[in-house]
């Protein structure tokens, strides 16, 4: 058995979903990568690259074109974002990545991007109805896991906005793809998303209190 063939193969049944081993792997170390990157810690990206080489197999053994493009679009970022965050590693104090909000120039591109992204996206699979059986759910879980990437690589807040906005769909449309586990990822995704949210929130609030001169003791 090839090592693609095993990845592909199940793993176990829970619940009547059948758990494949690409699913299982894969989302597992994406969700390390998330976890990492609400500690802001530079192996963020390579984890995220990892996972994203792991999940091409499992999308593309359910015939979902846009989640096989988003995991390639998730290597590609992957490799940028750890570009980034090597070259800004010491902009914070604590020698940590520097958070902040993005400035309302920068929501109106993320945002803009995302609704012409997810249209050309989700026209071209209605299109090629071959290429995704869910062509609008899964354009716009393509074109906002790009998004996510690059708020993160930036280090914007809205990072997680982005991330929970796509898990509202990726959680339906894992289950009813046959993803069972990624489906149960997606809802620790949840989790850990308004948890990382709150502490990038408050970070970058700290960071833009204007220090105290001449203050006396």
């Amino acid at each position: 058995m090839s090592a693609l063939s095993w990845l592909n193969s199940e793993a176990f049944t829970a619940f009547g979903q059948h758990i494949l081993w690409s699913d299982m792997i894969g989302n597992s170390v994406g969700l390390l990568a998330l976890a990492l990157g609400w500690r802001r810690s530079i192996w963020t990206w390579p984890a995220q690259l990892a996972s994203g080489v792991i999940l091409v197999a499992a999308y593309a053994s359910v015939h979902l074109s846009g989640g096989v493009g988003k995991q390639l679009l998730v290597i590609g970022v992957a490799l940028w974002g750890w570009r980034q965050w090597q070259r800004g590693k010491q902009q914070a104090q604590d020698g940590t990545i520097a958070v902040r909000f993005a400035t309302w120039r920068e929501r109106g591109l993320l945002f803009g991007g995302a609704a012409l992204g997810t249209l050309a996206v989700g026209g071209l699979f209605t299109l090629f109805p071959t290429l995704s059986w869910s062509p609008w759910a899964d354009a716009y879980i393509f074109v906002g896991t790009l998004v996510a990437m690059v708020a993160q690589a930036r280090g914007l807040v809205e990072f997680w906005f982005a991330w929970l906005l796509v898990d509202l769909v990726g959680v339906p449309l894992a289950f009813t793809s046959g993803l069972a586990f990624s489906g149960f990822v997606y809802v620790i995704y949840l989790a850990l998303v308004l948890w990382g949210m709150r502490d990038w929130w408050l970070r970058s609030r700290a960071a833009a209190a204007p220090a105290l001169e001449g203050a006396t003791a």
